[in-house]
Order: structure tokens, then sequence, then C-alpha cells
């Protein structure tokens, strides 16, 4: 039984990027294969019961507005006062995208250099890599770079989506913004992220960023879960044609064969 989701969590529609400029991934549409397999209930391959789960990495120095994001986020509320993160803390939010449970893990990380090596323990295997900068501070854009480095290089096997994203939006205006902005969007395509500008303290694009993270990486779930069915099915194909192979036919011709 399906629990209740509000109404920002139930997702039918594919969610857009903040600007086409500003993201090196193009997807605007769910594929036609995680279409099928979400509406054709008779189609032969099935998404399975499994809890759907998506691995997000929070990095980025102190005080950028990590935590910020993720109580925006998860709690929908903002507190001014700053606590710095001790190590790693968790978050698990539910969606239902396309009538199909999938939850988000989020984990925000320490932005401490005494923490690095306990964060970096958690890196490993996610599904997304979001480095978070502070508009109104040029330095930690600057530093986005080596938190980018240091994650990509932590991941695994995986190549996670990057997300930058930069916080404090309502703190500018102006030309100071367009400025900023335009930094941003340059460090982006260097690291080939995807850029969102948010503000945690009016809620501006914390929720569709969510939205976004999560419809790239529920698509290609679905589609890797078909890519597997489908290697089970043609495994399944040939180990029952080996088996029924009949010897005495095998050789079947041998037996009209006229000996000299």
């Amino acid at each position: 039984m399906q629990l209740p989701a509000p109404k920002d969590r139930i997702i039918d529609d594919f969610v857009k990027p903040y600007e086409m400029c500003c993201t090196p991934y193009y997807k605007l549409d769910f594929s036609e294969i995680t279409k099928k397999m979400c509406y054709d209930g008779n189609s032969k391959y099935k998404i399975s019961t499994d809890m759907k789960v998506c691995k997000i990495i929070i990095v980025g120095d102190v005080s950028v507005g990590k935590t910020s994001i993720v109580n925006r986020f998860c709690r929908k509320m903002f507190d001014s006062s700053y606590k710095s993160t001790i190590g790693v803390d968790f978050e698990m939010e539910r969606f239902y995208i396309l009538g199909i449970p999938y939850n988000l893990q989020i984990w925000d990380t320490a932005g401490q250099e005494r923490f690095k090596s306990i964060a970096q323990s958690y890196y490993r295997n996610s599904h997304v890599v979001i480095v978070v900068f502070d508009l109104s501070k040029p330095e930690t854009l600057t530093n986005t770079r080596r938190w980018f480095l240091d994650a990509m290089q932590t991941c695994g096997d995986m190549l996670p989506y990057v997300f930058l994203v930069g916080t404090k939006k309502d703190l500018l205006g102006g030309f100071a913004y367009k400025n900023s902005e335009l930094n941003a969007v340059n460090m982006a395509k260097a690291l080939n992220a995807e850029y969102w500008p948010v503000s945690s303290k009016s809620g501006e694009n914390i929720d569709k960023l969510f939205a976004r993270v999560a419809v790239l990486t529920f698509d290609d779930g679905i589609k890797n879960e078909l890519s597997n069915q489908k290697k089970i099915v043609v495994a399944s194909d040939i180990l029952s044609f080996k088996n029924n192979k009949n010897p005495s036919k095998q050789h079947s011709t041998c037996t009209n064969c006229k000996s000299n």
C-alpha cells in the first residue's frame, strides 16, 4: 500500500532544468521505455517492488548553506542561526514518479577539513553530487572545483549527475547577482554540471532542484532495470534452449549415412 505524498512530491511531468544554457543534461521528458514500463500493465517486463533509492551527497565549504537547503526541502523551514554539521547528516525523502514510489537518500556532509575523511567514506556509489557555494562569496565558487574533484575520485565506478548550486540568492540583486551567476555558469560548464541558484530563506528553486534530480535518476533507474530484465530473459532462453536439445536428433543424420 502506498503512503500518501504531498502534491509537490507527486510527479507526472518531467522537470526542466533551471535554464537550458546551464545544463549538460538535455533530457526534457521521460524515455519511451520508462513510460511504457510505468503505464503498460500488459508488458512482460515489470517494475520490481523493491525500494528504489537515489543516493545524493551534498558537498561544499563551511557555512555556504548545505544544511539550510536540506532543511528547506525536507522540513519546509529556514533557521538563520548557523550550526555546523558534524561529520554527516542523513535524510530520506519520498516521491511518487509516474505512480512509482522513489526515494531520495540525502547525505549532508560537513565542510570542515577535520571531518573530510569521515565525509568521504559516504561518497561511494552516489548517483548525484550536489556541489554548493555561496553566491555572495566568490571564493566559495572557486573552491567548488576542489570539492568536485574530491567527490569524483571517491564516488567509485559510478558516473554521477553533478549539480552546482548557488545559495543565498535573496542576498544579491542587479549587477552583483548577474555577475555572480555568469561566473557560476562558467564554472558549471567547466565541471560539466547543471547550475541552479536557490534561496533557502524564501524557498526559491529548492523543490524544483530536488524534483529535477529525482526525474533524471528515476528515468535512468527504470531503463537499467529493463536492461537487467532483458539480460535475465535472454540468459533463461539460452539455458532453456540448451536443456531442451535432444541428443538423438543431434546425430540423426548419421543414421542415414552409408558405409563404404
